[in-house]
């Protein structure tokens, strides 16, 4: 199988209670796009991509008329579930059906409200398709203080030594099959599930870290749409350059 048959899933199921607002963060406009229509921009003129499936929630109201499109690419919807992991799972059961694809095919999984992944990113992480067979996902290390409250408080206990330890981000990127069997053996064991590596890692196995960009922030809060506009800003006034030059 070419290594190139990459599929992205995009679970955007959620509703984003943390920001406060009367719609899910990812129909937000940013620089008067949706945070979804940046997100699938991001994957858009990749030639390793051959398309991506959104996850949405049974009753989505807002996906018709956002009228997202990412032109040169398959785009596929299924209907998301309760949990991210359920999402997830409902995408790669739609990808075999539907793609006929096999276990050993890529898979990206990235988060919805993650808008200004760099192509380099992308780059980086499939680059690990040669050196993996299990595949990683990139992240941050961590370059703060730590502290750890004590339980139900918010008294400091101690500092954690940050040593080793990473902020992880996505895409994460791995084999189809491989993924889907983790996610489901993690579920029924009851284990917690709060991104697709940790049911890699759940299953004895050891993904990857492939250190990306920090601009790559998750909007979770009000204040991180004006950041993600910066730099989504930026990002576009240096391509212009580069493209001029």
């Amino acid at each position: 199988m070419s290594e190139a048959r990459v599929w992205v899933v995009v679970p955007a199921a959620g509703v984003g209670r943390r920001m406060q607002s009367a719609i899910p963060k990812q129909y937000l406009k940013i620089n008067g796009c949706t945070v979804l229509q940046h997100t699938l921009n991001c994957f858009s003129d990749h030639a390793d991509i051959d398309g991506i499936v959104v996850a949405l929630h049974a009753e989505d109201p807002y996906w018709n008329s956002a009228k997202i499109d990412v032109p040169g690419k398959k785009l596929y919807t299924v209907e998301g579930g309760e949990e991210r992991s359920d999402s997830v799972l409902n995408a790669l059961e739609y990808l075999t059906l539907m793609e006929q694809l096999d276990d050993s095919s890529w898979v990206m999984v990235h988060d919805a409200a993650r808008p200004c992944l760099q192509q380099q990113d992308i780059n980086s992480l499939l680059a690990i398709r040669n050196d993996s067979v299990v595949g990683g996902i990139l992240a941050t290390p961590v370059r703060d203080t730590m502290k750890r409250s004590i339980a139900a408080t918010n008294e400091i206990a101690h500092s954690e030594n940050r040593e080793n330890l990473w902020h992880a981000l996505t895409p994460q990127l791995f084999r189809l099959g491989e993924l889907r069997e983790s996610l489901k053996a993690a579920l029924a064991k009851g284990i917690q599930i709060t991104d697709e590596s940790s049911a890699l890692e759940s299953a004895g196995k050891h993904p990857l870290i492939v250190e990306g960009c920090s601009s790559n922030i998750k909007i979770t809060q009000a204040a991180d749409l004006e950041l993600a506009g910066w730099f989504l800003s930026a990002a576009r006034d240096k391509k212009r350059v580069e493209d001029e030059a």
